[in-house]
């Protein structure tokens, strides 16, 4: 999958590194940066596993069948971490199996697990908090996508502010967690008050739903992004993926954090 400059290129790098010409340091930025692979419709980035930590995902809307085929055939074959297509179609998720027959369909949120990380992250908690069972959907993708990454989920459902006793209930869930993702659509108000329960970090995702005046999602959007609770940190609307991404990073950041500080074992 390297082309003859970049084969080239990484055999020099290399020979660099074993004369100790070129410190490791030096030589991971260098691969940071290389390479790719072109296949139908699209430029496969198969480094930004190494710099980000997690493989590029597929964006499903917008693709034909065969793109999305080529794209995750060319993943699969090259990353160790989890492959994702999100917001897939039936018939992109057959595409997939062509080339991943072990891939993994979720039909509520469309997200499919092409292949899952031979070597997950940090183990780390998420408590999932959704308002209603109209946000489920994004609910889904949130919490598949966190628990293809490694987190262990659990799910609180149906507490939206309209009951606020619902929510009360489960303040140990919360407090379990190290790391929160609130899903609400409507006026957007549970992160805030998740928030105003816990020390942990809020990751708020806004939904679609609701009648006319939420705007598809936008009041929720203005809302979460004006809480009166601090350090609430929100995604676009209806991007569960995006949040439990977020929710990753944080979760793995806290781990190294501590490991380094000699609270956890190495």
């Amino acid at each position: 999958m390297l082309s003859p400059v970049d084969e080239r290129t990484l055999a020099e790098l290399l020979a660099r590194v074993a004369a100790g010409e070129t410190p490791v340091d030096e030589a991971l930025d260098d691969l940071r940066h290389m390479p790719y692979e072109e296949v139908i419709g699209a430029k496969v980035d198969h480094h930004r596993e190494l710099r980000t930590g997690q493989t590029e995902a597929v964006y499903g809307p917008g693709k034909t069948e065969e793109q999305v085929c080529s794209i995750v055939g060319a993943l699969v074959r090259s990353a160790s971490g989890t492959v994702f297509v999100t917001r897939a179609t039936p018939r992109q998720f057959a595409a997939v199996c062509e080339v991943a027959p072990q891939a993994e369909y979720d039909p509520k949120s469309g997200l499919v697990v092409a292949k899952r990380g031979s070597s997950p992250g940090a183990s780390g908690t998420v408590t999932l908090v959704t308002a209603g069972t109209a946000d489920m959907p994004v609910a889904q993708e949130a919490a598949l996508t966190a628990e293809a990454l490694g987190l262990s989920v659990t799910r609180v459902e149906d507490v939206g502010v309209a009951g606020l006793h619902r929510l009360l209930d489960q303040r140990d869930a919360i407090e379990r967690a190290d790391c929160v993702i609130v899903v609400a659509g409507m006026e957007g108000a549970l992160p805030s008050v998740v928030s105003g329960m816990t020390s942990k970090p809020v990751v708020a995702v806004p939904t679609s739903v609701g009648y006319g005046a939420s705007f598809d999602g936008i009041a929720a959007l203005l809302g979460m992004l004006t809480a009166c609770a601090p350090g609430v940190v929100v995604v676009n609307i209806d991007n569960g993926f995006g949040a439990a991404q977020a929710a990753r990073r944080i979760v793995e950041a806290g781990f190294r954090s501590r490991l380094d500080s000699g609270t956890v074992p190495g």
